[in-house]
């Protein structure tokens, strides 16, 4: 049977998939700049490299309530032609291939009235393994927005004068009013990473980092050697393995060992608890998970904002740290990856 490939992803606690060939990119939720008259479910824009981003909440497209929005959220980039638009979702899962012939197009549930005002953005309900993921339709979501004129609703709205701050626009609605200055800082910071261009920052130097929370704590991560972020699910135990070594899990088909690094950085071996994540790294020929309380964000580090490793952090095991940098009101501890999965102290004696 023939498959396709789509990307799926969690809206609250519903399962969803879309097109991955109208995929762009993926980043975590910025800031937004709220647009006065816009359609509802238009949270806002970003200014992504220099084009102008309007971003679907499609949960209130759907007539569901809206929700308080978490640094946790991502944004997902469709494209079709020269139109883009970003949908807000609450975890990026994987790509999943699904036969074409469990796609379920006509689904009756005894509204047709509701069924039909719907079905514009819904391609189907699919079945796969144990999950229902509900199929949306790329081409309508990105012409959706085409249609609601956005350019004239934002009063000329242009990147020269879109405003920096949430604040100058008249009868704004204030993006996550809820949100912590913390939080709100990271808001910020995303978008402000969002708007300066990749080949700018690249040629001068600055250094894309993943940062992760460990034993509370803030650490980065190259995110060049990043390739990506999982939930841990079905972790199966290693017998005859050091405690560091915490088991396999499958990614995908492909089988993923699972390391915890607080030991080797001197952390506390606190339990995590459910909800932590992966971030799965490679360096050379070694591909492993490193379980991490968190990802908390993505960002671009000016290498003169790195300083040395204070005294008071050398019970980290300095060996494998890089420096610190400043992140929001707090500090970021920067690790050298490559130096911690090629150190001795991962390697499993196989003679154990």
């Amino acid at each position: 049977m023939k498959e396709h490939p789509y990307l799926t992803f969690t809206l609250h606690e519903s399962i969803y998939g879309i097109d991955t060939f109208a995929v762009e990119e993926i980043f975590f939720l910025p800031e937004l700049t709220p647009i006065p008259e816009a359609p509802r479910d238009i949270i806002g824009v970003v200014n992504v490299r220099g084009e102008i981003l309007p971003v679907m909440d499609i949960n209130i497209r759907f007539g569901y309530q809206g929700d308080e929005y978490k640094i946790s959220d991502s944004v997902i980039v469709l494209k079709s032609g020269d139109l883009r638009v970003g949908i807000i979702v609450n975890n990026v899962q994987d790509v999943k291939n699904i036969e074409e012939d469990s796609i379920s197009a006509e689904i009756s549930i005894g509204r047709d009235s509701i069924v039909n005002q719907r079905r514009k953005f819904i391609a189907g309900i699919a079945r796969k393994d144990e999950h229902i993921i509900v199929i949306l339709d790329s081409d309508n979501l990105i012409h959706y927005i085409e249609k609601q004129n956005i350019d004239e609703t934002s009063s000329e709205l242009t990147l020269d004068n879109l405003p920096e701050d949430n604040q100058s626009l008249e009868k704004k609605r204030l993006f996550c009013p809820n949100a912590t200055p913390e939080e709100r800082e990271i808001f910020r910071q995303r978008a402000e990473s969002l708007r300066q261009t990749t080949e700018t920052e690249e040629r001068d130097g600055y250094k894309p980092l993943a940062v992760v929370a460990l034993d509370d704590e803030f650490f980065g991560m190259d995110l060049s050697i990043v390739k990506e972020f999982t939930d841990i699910t079905q972790l199966t135990p290693i017998p005859c393995c050091p405690h560091h070594i915490i088991g396999n899990m499958n990614l995908r088909g492909e089988i993923l060992t699972l390391v915890d690094i607080r030991n080797l950085l001197n952390l506390s071996q606190k339990d995590m608890g459910n909800k932590s994540q992966a971030i799965v790294v490679q360096v050379d020929d070694i591909v492993a998970g490193i379980k991490v309380e968190d990802v908390v964000d993505v960002m671009f580090l000016n290498p003169q904002d790195v300083s040395s490793v204070p005294t008071a952090l050398h019970s980290l095991n300095d060996e494998y740290l890089q420096g610190t940098a400043p992140y929001g009101d707090k500090m970021m501890t920067i690790l050298d990856l490559p130096k911690i999965l090629l150190s001795s102290f991962l390697v499993v004696d196989e003679a154990v």
